[in-house]
């Protein structure tokens, strides 16, 4: 007892930097571990209609081994739709499939084609019998894209592979294309719970709103006809590397002259120093304690996009955790949400066409407020043309009334302090696109409120992170005479909640880490007269013994809860998992009451 107390003064006084907890970590193969044959890693969500059909077409277009590819160029393979499947194609889904074995980090990944990203996504961490994994993304929205022939698709995967990482990352993608409109209520006696391509919006839009949404590009299955990327040359990902908060990347674009409506799709993700940004303490509490660590700038992050140095919206990203993050053992077999698909976030910028309908070249700039490095981000440009014209009309009202608050704290003592920041941004444009179905106005509005509390105790030792985001936006469409035609929002709350204490370990040169993390995506979508909502929560608790960056041993367990719920459907799926293993699992399409439209 008095030996255990000695090390655990020596530890205390002697701590390894706070700043440094949590990171990322591999799982090692020691003995004691469990040996479990090849299993089948997954992420929860929810499942596409189109899994219950049988496509009318498939090209397998990419099957490639990615071995020790750090620093090199991405791989490429030429992409052309398949000769023989005739149009038009109602959906269109990617299927990314990947197995390793051995011991590695994860990795992040992006898919392009023709510089336009189809999918970011992480690698699960593998085992010495090996794991495997599929994504299946609807990416119909690419449409335009996917119907080019003599495109390059790029795939982008650095690892390392020597000695001690001895993980190749074999992956397989194809491409499955879709006829079927409507999904009948049975299929080879398997029931179907959602419903494809339905042309019957009903409720409050009535038939003619719906057509004016089927027109004007708003309608939930009408892709654009053109899609421009926002990207980088391609040399090293498309993706843009972005390593500090004054680090703007631009693209220069024109657009056609008959360009009625325009959404940016962007895709981020954060790594190296900023990978748990969420976590990261002030320069100044860095500074003072003489702390070893590039992990600093507070725990503000804001992806914003600028159209000619204009703010034209932005977001707080949702804090995905990459397999290797926090604790290892939290995500197997169930990994982090989002973590093999990671979310998008659609900024309206139709009000914008005043400006960039004059013929001219103009900056789309990406950029990350307080950022460190490192962020990957690129974009999608969605634009819809009047096909009856050869120009459109427009004018532009661009940050009404913008509102930008951000309030920080900070109290500590040597080690031990707790750190504050509240932000909230309002940002409103507005705008007019006379075109040959009319004269309609377009207003977008999109507001967020951020809170983050950081807590270091007994001498750094013990950590504690609070955050909540809750993020709006809401797009309407007015006709000349000032009548809602249309209007979409979505209301988004993630919570985080993520504790990490500290110990001595049992062995030489090691430590215990206790770690716990609650976290959710709740999202309520509204067209018109349809809503959705959707809940995603995950809550992990458990410990590991760690040497440097490797997990010798350690016990955890996870519970997800994913619903679903729209006017017609309903989905409900409920797991737990406990040291690599799926302990349960139960799903239903019949959860009534979940909770309330």
């Amino acid at each position: 007892m008095i030996t255990f107390i000695f090390l655990l003064f020596l530890f205390f006084t002697n701590p390894i930097s706070p700043a440094s907890i949590p990171d990322r970590f591999t799982k090692s193969l020691s003995p004691s571990f469990p040996k479990h044959k090849s299993r089948e890693y997954f992420e929860l969500s929810l499942p596409l209609p189109t899994n219950y059909l049988t496509p009318s077409c498939t090209l397998q277009i990419l099957r490639h081994s990615f071995a020790n590819t750090i620093n090199s160029p991405p791989f490429t393979t030429p992409y052309s739709p398949p000769s023989n499947c005739s149009l038009p194609w109602s959906h269109i889904v990617l299927e990314f499939r990947a197995k390793c074995k051995g011991e590695q980090y994860d990795r992040i990944s992006g898919l392009w084609l023709g510089g336009v990203e189809l999918l970011r996504t992480s690698t699960a961490q593998p085992t010495q019998c090996g794991i495997f994994w599929k994504v299946r993304k609807d990416v119909t929205r690419y449409y335009s894209v996917l119907l080019q022939s003599n495109l390059n698709l790029t795939m982008m995967l650095e690892n390392i592979v020597n000695r001690e990482y001895t993980g190749v990352y074999h992956v397989e993608v194809a491409f499955y294309y879709y006829k079927d409109v409507v999904v009948n209520d049975k299929n080879d006696g398997v029931s179907l719970p959602f419903i494809v391509g339905n042309k019957n919006s009903g409720g409050k839009l009535g038939l003619e709103t719906e057509k004016f949404e089927r027109n004007l590009g708003v309608g939930a299955e009408e892709p654009a006809d053109l899609i421009l990327p926002i990207s980088d040359t391609g040399d090293k990902g498309f993706w843009y590397r972005i390593e500090s908060e004054t680090a703007m990347r631009f693209k220069e674009i024109r657009i056609p002259k008959n360009t009625r409506r325009v959404v940016l799709e962007f895709y981020v993700s954060f790594h190296g120093n900023d990978e748990f940004w969420y976590l990261n303490p002030p320069n100044s509490y860095v500074t003072v304690n003489n702390i070893t660590t590039g992990r600093a700038n507070g725990a503000y992050r804001e992806v914003f996009v600028t159209v000619d140095g204009q703010l034209a919206g932005s977001e707080v990203p949702f804090p995905v955790v990459f397999t290797g993050g926090i604790n290892p053992l939290f995500w197997e077999p169930v990994v982090a949400i989002g973590a093999f698909n990671l979310p998008t976030y659609d900024l309206e910028l139709t009000p914008f066409l005043g400006t960039l309908l004059d013929g001219k070249a103009h900056q789309i700039g990406i950029g990350v407020a307080d950022g460190i490095s490192y962020w990957l981000v690129d974009a999608n440009l969605h634009l819809w043309l009047d096909h009856n014209s050869h120009s459109v009309e427009a004018k532009s009202k661009v940050n009404l009334n913008p509102v930008f608050r951000i309030e920080r704290g900070s109290v500590f003592r040597q080690l031990d302090g707790s750190f504050k920041i509240k932000a909230e941004r309002v940002c409103n444009s507005i705008g007019w696109v006379k075109w040959s179905a009319g004269n309609y106005t377009t207003t977008f509005l999109q507001s967020y409120k951020f809170n983050n509390l950081i807590r270091f105790q007994k001498n750094g030792t013990y950590k504690l992170v609070k955050q909540k985001v809750k993020a709006n936006r809401q797009v309407k469409f007015e006709n000349q005479v000032g009548q809602v035609i249309a209007s979409r929002s979505v209301k988004r709350k993630y919570p985080l909640s993520v504790s990490t204490a500290t110990l001595p370990g049992s062995r030489k040169n090691t430590y215990l880490l206790l770690t716990n993390v609650s976290h959710s995506m709740n999202e309520k979508y509204s067209n018109g007269g349809s809503k959705i909502h959707v809940h995603n929560s995950q809550d992990s608790v458990g410990w590991m013994e760690v040497r440097d960056h490797s997990v010798l041993s350690g016990k955890a367990k996870t519970k997800q809860n994913f619903m679903y719920r729209d006017k017609l459907n309903c989905y409900s799926r409920s797991v737990n998992a406990g040291d690599g293993k799926l302990l349960s699992d139960n799903a239903t399409f019949h959860c009534l009451d979940l909770f309330a439209l």
